[in-house]
């Protein structure tokens, strides 16, 4: 098992990283709340992982945070929870906000997340509250990188669409979830954390 990754943060391109490890490449794939708070491109970030090993792909996720990668690996342990809903609820708000939400039993806000019915939600309630009681809140589809290549650059607003529906919102859903908040000044991380905001707030 991989715990961490230490290298030269090469590209993004949510929710798709590359990380260079030594003159190793790592196709990464991140939360929207690790996106956030990477460092520019070329300065060298540490990565909490988890493999994920199916009959037809082996796919690393990577966590700036411990203990998102907990959550994370806390949810796929659920019936009916996979990485991509795992992801998506990442995305959407910190672990520390689900934890509230869990200790609330605030299903409300998260079937406002993509993927998550009413049943998932109390699913979620229901399997987690034990789990997570011991938290303690805190203050505070993509080309592969070959030799000397990098990701293609796409405008940020068709980034942030693209991103979006990675996490399970349609296409329309998206389209207009991110042209309701996209401005010219703006990265494709803040598009992507408005619309998310204004999707689950």
């Amino acid at each position: 098992m991989i715990g961490f990754l230490r290298g030269r943060l090469v590209a993004t391109q949510p929710p798709v990283l590359w990380l260079d490890v030594q003159g190793v490449g790592y196709e990464i794939e991140a939360p929207m709340t690790t996106f956030y708070d990477l460092p520019a491109s070329g300065e060298e970030v540490t990565l909490h992982t988890h493999l994920l090993v199916r009959e037809d792909a082996q796919i690393l996720f990577g966590f700036l945070r411990a203990r998102d990668r907990q959550l994370f690996r806390d949810l796929i342990r659920i019936s009916g929870v996979g990485a991509r809903l795992a992801l998506a609820v990442l995305s959407a708000m910190t672990a520390e906000t689900f934890v509230s939400c869990v200790a609330a039993g605030d299903s409300a806000a998260l079937v406002r997340i993509p993927g998550i019915g009413r049943k998932t939600a109390q699913r979620l309630l229901v399997e987690l509250k034990d789990r997570l009681d011991g938290w303690e809140a805190d203050a505070g589809a993509a080309p592969v990188v070959g030799s000397g290549d990098t990701p293609r650059r796409v405008a940020p607003v068709e980034e942030a669409v693209t991103a979006l529906m990675a996490l399970g919102y349609k296409a329309p859903e998206a389209s207009r979830l991110v042209r309701a908040v996209a401005a010219e000044d703006l990265g494709v991380e803040e598009i992507i954390r408005r619309a998310l905001q204004a999707a689950t707030g």
